[in-house]
């Protein structure tokens, strides 16, 4: 099929996914890119190809081709890819795994990406959206976790109903803190094994509510000429320690 029309009902929707509201009223996004699209082809997300006419890409799909025009107007990219995918959100609600990090108020696009990364990376098992963070399906975030977000269970939840879940399962429940927290590479194995660990925003860190909710704060150590980190960068640091073996 090719369409070359930018009136066309299906090119109006592909269009239309740029919206988020959109995105989750069809239940669908667009991945751009062949890395991506191969990605979301592994974990069985895609729809169908989009592909700009007379791009070949062989997977065994229903296929939509359109002209470089139309390519355009679906990209959010200043350089469209020749090769795109319509595909279904996964819209699982459970909670799975040992290794939960729960997320409140995340905002850049690229800094979920990079937590999403680390936890693929790290072992983590779900990772928890709170309602305000970021769209998991925004874009840019699709771009930055380069694919891995197929490969995670992403939830979207109010964090203090996932916090008692996780206080009835006996999963100790972590957050941050320099002033009264444990140096977490002093954690031992036993308090690796499973655990809840909450990440706050960029400008306003977790709130309280919620970090009055915590079993155990924890800190990392660094040059105390640095006030803070990046919240990327510090989810990062600290998923990697909770992944290694303790005493």
């Amino acid at each position: 099929m090719l369409i070359t029309s930018l009136d066309n009902d299906r090119i109006k929707g592909y269009i239309k996914l740029k919206d988020r509201k959109y995105r989750k009223k069809t239940n669908t996004f667009i991945v751009e890119g062949r890395h991506l699209v191969l990605e979301a082809y592994k974990a069985g997300k895609i729809i169908e190809l989009i592909l700009e006419k007379d791009e070949v890409l062989p997977l065994d799909l229903p296929v939509v081709y359109v002209t470089n025009e139309i390519i355009s107007k679906i990209s959010e990219m200043e350089c469209p890819s020749t090769v795109m995918a319509l595909c279904r959100m996964d819209n699982n609600e459970d909670v799975k795994g040992n290794k939960i990090l729960l997320l409140d108020g995340i905002q850049d696009p690229g800094n979920l990406g990079t937590i999403i990364r680390s936890s693929l990376a790290f072992n983590v098992d779900t990772i928890v959206l709170s309602p305000d963070c970021v769209d998991l399906y925004n874009p840019k975030v699709i771009r930055s976790t380069q694919g891995m977000l197929f490969g995670l269970n992403i939830i979207r939840s109010e964090l203090e109903t996932v916090i008692e879940k996780l206080k009835q399962q006996e999963i100790p429940v972590y957050g941050t803190n320099v002033e009264y927290g444990e140096d977490v590479t002093y954690l031992k194995s036993k308090d690796k094994k499973r655990y809840g660990l909450i990440m706050g925003n960029e400008g306003q860190g977790v709130r309280r509510e919620i970090l009055d909710m915590c079993d155990k704060y924890l800190f990392i150590d660094m040059n105390e000429k640095v006030e803070s980190l990046n919240v990327a960068v510090a989810t990062s640091i600290l998923l990697y320690e909770l992944d290694k073996e303790g005493e």
